[in-house]
């Protein structure tokens, strides 16, 4: 039986029938269904491993099955024995994630307009580059302060500071020509 997603929203399909799906972003697998959430239109499956040494548990929305192929019934929809879950893997997952967010997070100019935040991040392309506040810090010594003109840009060496000059003034360039262009 083949079908679309709303069919499995619909119940048509229930706990422990096997699957094969198509996403709408072209990955395929076959699975166990193990439980389907209504109110977020959510399902949990149980993917089938080539050599049933290790299960993966997958989360899909419905709405992004392209396609499916039902496979069949299993005799029973939850096999305990075969779940198991790495929390050591889970947790540096975790970690990593929470890093790479700080990461993100900490390049995101608090209190400082879009243009300032263009011009951040265009530094940022070639040049280490931090925020203090609202000042945008290049290579730990040179200071950029509001209004982040070439004239604004204080400390570090000549060499430095003339870097950091010159792609401040390309930048705004840029920025006028496209602002100018929309």
């Amino acid at each position: 039986m083949e079908g679309s997603n709303s069919n499995l929203g619909e119940g048509m399909m229930g706990v422990g029938c096997l699957l094969w799906i198509k996403t709408s972003l072209g990955d395929e697998f076959q699975g166990q269904l193990l439980t389907f959430d209504r109110p977020s239109d959510m399902l949990v499956i149980q993917e089938m491993s080539d050599n049933g040494s290790r299960q993966n548990l997958r989360l899909l929305k419905a709405s992004y099955i392209k396609e499916f192929t039902l496979l069949g019934h299993a005799e029973d929809p939850i096999d305990l024995s075969k779940c198991s879950i790495d929390l050591n893997s889970l947790q540096a997952r975790e970690e990593s994630a929470i890093r790479q967010a700080e990461i993100e997070a900490e390049r995101i100019g608090i209190g400082v307009t879009s243009e300032a935040q263009s011009l951040f991040d265009a530094l940022s392309k070639t040049l280490p580059v931090c925020w203090d506040k609202t000042v945008i810090v290049v290579m730990k010594e040179v200071r950029v302060g509001s209004p982040y003109l070439p004239e604004n840009v204080r400390g570090g060496t000549p060499a430095a500071n003339e870097r950091v000059k010159k792609v401040l003034e390309l930048e705004r360039k840029r920025l006028q020509s496209r602002n100018a262009s929309q």
